[in-house]
């Protein structure tokens, strides 16, 4: 099954520059693994393996807030990912 997953550009020194990456996975959470186990030094995750709390992810567009890691995936899905990002 293949899942395109867009970054945020402030991860692109993370996967080697590339906005879109095709990953593998039946779930979010899966779909994210994969692209944290291609590229080691992207940290989406915390130590207990949550996702950070300034990691937003949509799929197909929409917020996946409520539907949570083990939401299903599908074949030609995408993923966004987006860093919230706050400062004065």
């Amino acid at each position: 099954m293949s899942i395109k997953v867009h970054n945020s550009p402030l991860l692109y020194q993370y996967t080697n520059k590339q906005q879109t990456v095709e990953v593998d996975g039946n779930t979010i959470g899966e779909c994210l693994n994969h692209l944290v186990e291609k590229f080691p030094n992207l940290e989406l995750f915390d130590k207990e393996g949550k996702l950070l709390d300034y990691v937003t992810i949509y799929v197909n567009g929409e917020s996946s807030y409520t539907q949570g890691l083990d939401h299903p995936v599908k074949d030609g899905d995408e993923i966004s990912i987006l860093l919230m990002i706050d400062g004065g």
